[in-house]
């Protein structure tokens, strides 16, 4: 499916800030941002790439924190108050 038809069905621009314990010094936090068209309330993309995280990736998850915005949306309408004539 491509991007403009993913966008049209609903998905969103999606970003996460995921914050990860560093697997040689576990008291420090690294930050790692992923970003992708995804579908809320569920994220199916998001969920399977911590899942991905969790079974190959050293370095255990803290936190994830989720943002979207819509891409393309309805248009907005708006009414000049002026006239304009050509000659």
């Amino acid at each position: 499916m491509s991007s403009l038809a993913m966008q049209l069905s609903g998905y969103r621009l999606t970003t996460a800030e995921i914050l990860y314990h560093l697997p040689d010094h576990p008291g420090l936090l690294q930050s790692f941002v992923w970003q992708n068209l995804d579908l809320a309330p569920k994220f199916p993309k998001l969920r399977a790439f911590l899942d991905f995280w969790e079974q190959e990736i050293d370095g255990p998850l803290h936190s994830v924190t989720v943002g979207q915005t819509r891409l393309i949306g309805p248009g907005e309408r708006r009414f000049l108050e002026a006239q304009f004539d050509l000659h």
